[in-house]
């Protein structure tokens, strides 16, 4: 399978690296608009600057790992170019896009499937399967704040100028929410501040969305970049029910921006009225390891023609909860959705 992959930031370098260790795939070319440094296994790989020359190399399949205003744009110039896509969340930067991206999956019958990490993570995966066991409604009380500095501050500097914390790392958490209750979203508000005079006037670098489910359910998701973000209480994963609780209990989870702390679990605490359970979880895979199941998944979705449309609604889905939030923090009003959303 003849692979490209464009974007190699932190995110475009662990695709590429999973595609080079798979038997089943042939890398064709990186793309990247700066000359960067790569490891050994991927220095050898024909590069290019343009995102048309990359497609120019007629590949199978095309890895988007760019900035977020690039994702749509990209992805219907592979699917358009007769490749099948792997994208890195969010999906686009306004729903609109979101859904002329899945129509032109649909429309060209071309595999597309978003990199929401934690759909492919044991730990998370049980985590959502004890919280459905306890039954809903549920409260969802989740949060990543992340006190970056140096390279990794100048790195979600460059995000923010098209998306915010919010969004960027929020679709994550709230598809968890949607897997675990199932139920459709009514409402969203949010609340937000900026915090540094080094980003655009118009962004906010802390965030909080609130959503209501058509179910009852409830959830609050906070995230905030900088260097003067708080480490205290920067990873909370709490699901409440009626009939007890799910937590993340790992308290060690190393530097708040550490991507492999941002998908450990350690383990989990089972709250039930008659009692706790604490579930180890030994052995986690970390990020590489992550973005390798990623990757496997995407090349056995196009082999064996696996069935994405519900991937690509969830998708939709939860980037429109947080593009919700993101209007509502900019015109203090909460967001109507409706249960036909």
């Amino acid at each position: 399978m003849r692979v490209v992959i464009a974007g190699l930031g932190n995110m475009g370098r662990s695709h590429a690296l999973a595609h080079h260790y798979h038997p089943e795939a042939e890398i064709v070319g990186l793309v990247n608009r700066s000359d960067v440094d790569l490891p050994e296994e991927l220095a050898d790989y024909p590069r290019f600057a343009r995102f048309e020359d990359g497609l120019a190399q007629n590949a199978d399949l095309v890895c988007i790992a760019t900035y977020s205003d690039s994702h749509a744009d990209y992805a219907i110039a592979a699917m358009e170019a007769g490749a099948d896509v792997f994208i890195e969340k969010p999906l686009a930067t306004t729903v609109a896009d979101a859904e002329h991206v899945v129509a032109t999956a649909q429309r060209l019958n071309r595999k597309l499937a978003v990199g929401y990490i934690l759909r492919h993570h044991p730990s998370w995966q049980r985590l959502i399967s004890e919280a459905r066991d306890l039954g809903g409604p549920y409260v969802f009380r989740m949060n990543l704040n992340q006190q970056s500095d140096g390279p990794t501050w100048e790195t979600h500097k460059a995000l923010m100028q098209t998306t915010s914390p919010l969004v960027d790392c929020g679709v994550h958490y709230v598809d968890v929410m949607c897997q675990i209750t199932d139920a459709k979203p009514v409402r969203v508000s949010g609340m937000g501040l900026r915090l540094s005079d080094e980003i655009a006037p118009d962004m906010y670098n802390y965030g909080q969305l609130q959503v209501w489910f058509e179910d009852g359910s409830v959830g609050w998701y906070e995230a905030g970049w900088g260097p003067m973000m708080s480490e205290t209480a920067f990873f909370v994963k709490d699901v409440v029910s009626p009939n007890g609780s799910v937590s993340i209990t790992d308290g060690n989870k190393g530097a708040s921006d550490d991507v492999d702390g941002h998908t450990k679990v350690g383990g989990l605490l089972v709250h039930r009225p008659t009692g706790d359970h604490l579930i180890e979880m030994p052995d986690e895979p970390g990020h590489q390891a992550l973005c390798d199941a990623e990757q496997a998944f995407m090349i056995k979705a196009i082999k064996e023609n696996i069935d994405l449309t519900r991937h690509m609604s969830d998708a939709v889905q939860s980037l429109a909860i947080c593009l919700a939030a993101d209007e509502s923090i900019r015109t203090g009003r909460p967001v109507d959705l409706g249960v036909s959303q």
